[in-house]
């Protein structure tokens, strides 16, 4: 089991270092991590270049969590219609993985993506705070967890403004969905680890938020203080 999950992490890391944030920004002309946040994920690249540039980078960024996430249960079903069945305690990547096994592999591929999102072997281990590529390995491996932390996301973005905040709150109702609808134990570990990682990232801007210094939602690069 160890071996494919090592694959699953490596994988996924490599697929969450691709810098889009970076490349988006620099085919403007822009070096996203000298302007605005110094951040390269989606809302700083949306506050310096606009909403178009911005969504994409929102979109491919979570592209990298989903495909990381999901490569492995592709896998999986693969090997199932070569046998003629679809059965999770089959052979899973030539390792006979039972029960939640395709989930803990979908895991590995998520928690890879969100270390080479944040910490890029390509741009010196610098990046983003995982909030995309998050919720789209979520989407794929907890989708009723994913849905509601939109929903959360969505809610309090709303009403205070704050993308970190958002971001911050939506992350830890996964795990409490988890708990919840427990779609299994391997999922209420995996989600609330990750929640522990995004605020870890959003640290910095824990700070601005009790000093009343955070960014609102339309506020620009320029107006940031």
């Amino acid at each position: 089991m160890l071996i494919p999950l090592l694959i699953a992490v490596v994988v996924g890391y490599l697929l969450g270092s691709l810098p889009f944030g970076y490349l988006v920004a620099r085919a403007r002309g822009v070096n996203i991590f000298e302007v605005g946040s110094r951040n390269p994920g989606a809302t700083n690249v949306r506050r310096v270049l606009g909403r178009g540039p911005g969504n994409l980078v929102l979109v491919l960024d979570a592209l990298k969590g989903a495909v990381a996430a999901s490569w492995a249960l592709l896998r999986l079903r693969s090997s199932a219609a070569a046998s003629g069945s679809f059965d999770e305690g089959q052979a899973f990547l030539n390792f006979h993985v039972s029960g939640d096994g395709w989930v803990t592999m979908g895991v590995a591929g998520l928690v890879g993506a969100l270390l080479g999102h944040s910490f890029s072997c390509f741009t010196k281990f610098r990046g983003g705070k995982g909030v995309a590529t998050g919720a789209g390995g979520f989407t794929v491996v907890f989708p009723q967890g994913a849905l509601i932390a939109l929903l959360v996301w969505v809610a309090v973005a709303g009403i205070y403004r704050y993308v970190s905040l958002a971001s911050i709150v939506a992350a830890v109702s996964l795990p409490v969905s988890a708990w919840f609808l427990r779609p299994s134990p391997v999922m209420i570990v995996a989600s609330a680890a990750v929640a522990a990682f995004v605020i870890l990232r959003h640290r910095a801007n824990i700070g601005r938020l009790l000093a009343g210094t955070e960014s609102k939602i339309g506020q620009s690069a320029a107006s940031k203080t």
